[in-house]
């Protein structure tokens, strides 16, 4: 019998971070301290709780850590989290029993930031119009639309939320010579203006902004932080880009602003709904590109998180403080000892 439990949902079917269906890159980290990692069948909290009641720590994949399933864990020291997002885990409760969940908030920064890019210039140059002016023999119709707007160089891209993504998508934008604005009251204006970034206030950033690109985390706090009050306050040329979280913006505005003039376009990798329903208006609308939520993949991506998500718990089952916890301060009330001696510029042993 293994030294450590670790459970985790089977999902029903093969996930794309679980290609291989094995746990052999978590293992990488865990087997050295004699741990074994379980797949529960469970298809209800009830058999979910009976099956994690015991376990050191747990996987979160394959369904939703509640509230109630944490409350029914009597011996976690760990909740981990292979992804940016918490929102799939009920942080609250898990602050509140003492226990740390941790992410991956610097994996696939790179890849986001490329995608967030990608987006950006296909939508400004309204890449899959003249793509469907090709296959339509509409050749001539594709000079005389383009040579209506402007170039790239000159217009203002802003940055909603200035984080790793959005500091890494600076970095590219800068050579298309943009002017860079950002929003972000958690984090100081020197900061953002070492960046080159120019820090505003949210309403002055949607005034003056010819890209909008949202990078805002899934949080409660900025749950529908777009609504129609702020498309309102946009260009009529304007384009939003978001390949952060669908439930930062009110999505039944987004598809008002666009049916409406008041923004010109938009980007978008994530929606409220994903899938979404075959019905949704952006879907049909030809000034709006979308891509099915993977900005963040590539080949490094899964297999990079999965040796994160062992990393971390072996850490917190050998007694000290994972690398990057979203609720660190619950760190000091466990057991666990801060053990870097040096910040290393990453989590809350930085």
């Amino acid at each position: 019998m293994a030294r450590f439990k670790v459970v985790t949902q089977r999902p029903p079917g093969v996930t794309f971070d679980m290609a291989g269906g094995s746990f052999d890159l978590e293992m990488e980290a865990l087997s050295a301290i004699d741990a074994e990692i379980i797949e529960s069948d469970a298809e209800t909290e009830e058999e979910f709780i009976a099956a994690a009641r015991d376990a050191d720590a747990i996987i979160a994949r394959g369904r939703r850590i509640t509230s109630n399933i944490i409350n029914g864990l009597e011996n976690c020291k760990i909740i981990a989290l292979g992804s940016v997002g918490a929102d799939s885990v009920d942080v609250a409760t898990a602050t509140e029993r003492n226990i740390p969940v941790t992410h991956v908030p610097d994996v696939f920064i790179e890849e986001v930031a490329d995608h967030t890019m990608m987006l950006i210039l296909a939508t400004f140059r309204r890449l899959t119009t003249m793509d469907r002016m090709v296959r339509e023999s509409r050749w001539s119709e594709g000079r005389p639309l383009l040579s209506e707007f402007p170039r790239l160089m000159g217009q203002t891209l802003g940055f909603v939320s200035f984080g790793h993504v959005a500091r890494a998508t600076s970095v590219r934008a800068r050579g298309f010579g943009v002017q860079m604005i950002a929003y972000d009251p958690y984090i100081g204006e020197i900061f953002i203006t070492d960046q080159g970034v120019e820090p505003v206030g949210l309403g002055e950033l949607l005034q003056r902004s010819d890209i909008v690109s949202m990078h805002a985390p899934a949080t409660p706090e900025v749950h529908h932080m777009l609504t129609e009050e702020h498309f309102r306050q946009m260009k009529p040329t304007a384009l939003f880009i978001n390949n952060g979280r669908g439930p930062t913006v009110d999505e039944e505005a987004l598809i008002k602003a666009l049916q409406e003039g008041w923004i010109a376009g938009a980007g978008l990798d994530v929606l409220e709904q994903e899938p979404p329903d075959p019905e949704n208006p952006l879907l049909h609308m030809d000034n709006v590109i979308l891509t099915p939520h993977v900005a963040s993949a590539s080949a490094r991506m899964g297999p990079e998180t999965r040796r994160r998500v062992g990393q971390e718990i072996m850490l917190a089952l050998t007694g000290r403080w994972p690398r990057t916890c979203v609720n660190p301060s619950v760190l000091e009330k466990t057991d666990l000892r801060r053990w870097q001696p040096y910040g290393m510029g990453r989590g809350p042993n930085s």
